[in-house]
């Protein structure tokens, strides 16, 4: 027997559930909703692998404004996602971001603050003084400058967050199932049906690709070229024996990040373009740390010269190598195929925003809250990037 549903979801982590709760939750949705995930524990996903924060300085309208309700959205998380009277536990720390800059980037700093500031972002620009009374155990002898987000920005429960919009999804009748979107089947300028790796097939009003790594291969399947490809990010948690009070989420001018974790702290860093190949295994390698990290960090501060690795985790961005931004939205060629894909690590933060425009681009036939047209695929069709230079 095949079945029948409004909107079909390849994907059930983060995007995929945001999407689903979204949808349930439309005044004007009625139908009904299958999300097809192939790893109910989510052992594996960007979402559950991820270092599990959220910001608003970035460069870019569009990824301020999601991120923006992705923090309004975390911190109302019991009367949106609240199920019988509970609701879900994120542990929503609220430390901010702190971008450091040299010389040679104090421009691109200043810049960024002056977009995110006209967008009621609160952040401050810190001169090294200013920073040498607020983090003293910083070095700051190559610094600039630093801008520090003042609220709305900090890091949560990622898995908290993910079964959060799933549970609730389910509470308002939103159905899931084990398996695997292998195709798309086309008839004309529409899909079909979706066809399933158990053999089954599943006929639908639209769907959306929220497959993370593996969308696109799925989009393949419909004959769109999808420029999104996993590549492998590690996270290393390490503790050190002096205190550090007051330690926000800190970004190097090198590109390394750490944020304090429980009793200690998390790092990590985005390898060069060119030795950043596309990946899907969950090896990690060490040496990034040993040869890369330890140096740098221990450089920024001085404490961190007499630390231990304690763990280290690897896990996946599905990156859009066009700009890094997510392609979101319905392809021109299919007009009930829409995408959310291509996130380079800021998924968990914007699928509030995403998951809410998903379903307005379903059930309302466009943007209500947020315009995001920017971000469709009119950009990826023309080959006409829309850069973010904050890409962490």
């Amino acid at each position: 027997m095949q079945h029948t549903y409004d909107v079909v979801i390849a994907g059930g982590a983060v995007i995929g559930s945001a999407a689903a709760f979204f949808l349930m939750n439309h005044p004007a949705f009625s139908g009904r909703v299958l999300v097809i995930e192939p790893d109910p524990g989510y052992q594996n996903c960007a979402t559950t692998r991820s270092a599990a924060s959220i910001r608003h300085q970035f460069s870019t309208p569009e990824n301020i404004r999601m991120s923006q309700f992705g923090t309004e959205f975390v911190k109302d998380i019991g009367t949106w996602l609240a199920v019988d009277g509970e609701a879900p536990q994120l542990d929503f720390v609220e430390g901010g971001y702190l971008f450091l800059a040299t010389a040679p980037g104090l421009p691109v700093l200043q810049a960024n603050h002056r977009i995110q500031r006209e967008l009621g972002v609160e952040v401050a620009l810190l001169e090294p003084a200013a920073l040498a009374e607020r983090f003293p155990w910083l070095n700051r002898e190559d610094l600039a400058g630093a801008s520090l987000g003042l609220s709305g920005e900090g890091w949560l429960d990622a898995y908290g967050l993910l079964r959060g919009f799933r549970r609730k999804a389910i509470a308002l009748g939103a159905e899931y199932r084990q398996a695997r979107v292998v195709g798309l089947e086309r008839e004309g300028n529409r899909i079909a049906r979706v066809s399933l790796d158990d053999g089954s097939t599943v006929s639908c009003g639209a769907v959306i690709n929220a497959a993370g790594t593996g969308a696109r291969a799925l989009a393949a399947t419909a004959g769109i070229a999808l420029p999104v490809e996993s590549r492998k990010r590690f996270v290393f948690y390490f503790k050190c024996r002096t205190t550090i009070t007051g330690c926000p989420l800190v970004i190097d001018p090198s590109g390394a990040y750490f944020r304090p974790e429980g009793a200690g702290f998390i790092c990590g860093i985005s390898p060069a373009e060119a030795n950043d190949p596309e990946c899907y295994d969950f090896d990690v390698d060490h040496t990034v740390f040993d040869d890369v990290l330890w140096p740098t960090l221990a450089h920024r501060v001085p404490a961190f010269e007499a630390i231990k690795v304690e763990s280290a985790w690897a896990g996946h961005y599905d990156v859009n190598t066009l700009d890094h931004n997510v392609i979101l939205g319905p392809h021109p060629d299919l007009g009930n195929l829409l995408f959310a894909n291509g996130f380079s690590g800021h998924g968990l933060q914007q699928a509030p925003a995403v998951g809410r425009a998903l379903a307005e681009l379903v059930c309302d036939g466009g943007y209500r809250s947020l315009d995001l047209g920017a971000l469709g695929w009119k950009r990826v069709l023309e080959g006409r990037a829309l850069r973010e230079v904050n890409v962490v």
